[in-house]
């Protein structure tokens, strides 16, 4: 057995289905949001640079500092 679930049907023909009278229309808050949003970005990306300049070309040790010898092991201890 199946349960259909079925909406009623809306015989009211002056709904245009939720574009009113205002729909489509933004609002000069949604403007001023817009412009600080984009402000906040540029200083976001502006920080980011900053610090991405302060980190080396790379993480991986020195070549020269894998080359090098171990230093050498202390003269075992002499018992008496």
């Amino acid at each position: 057995m199946a349960l259909v679930a079925v909406q009623p049907s809306n015989t009211n023909d002056d709904d245009k289905g939720g574009q009113g009278e205002d729909f489509g229309k933004s609002s000069p808050v949604g403007l001023v949001l817009l412009i600080v949003f984009f402000i906040a970005v540029f200083f976001l990306v502006k920080s980011m640079n900053k610090h991405i300049k302060g980190l080396p070309a790379s993480f991986d040790e020195p070549a020269e500092a894998s080359k090098e010898t171990p230093a050498e092991p202390s003269a075992p201890k002499k018992k008496d």
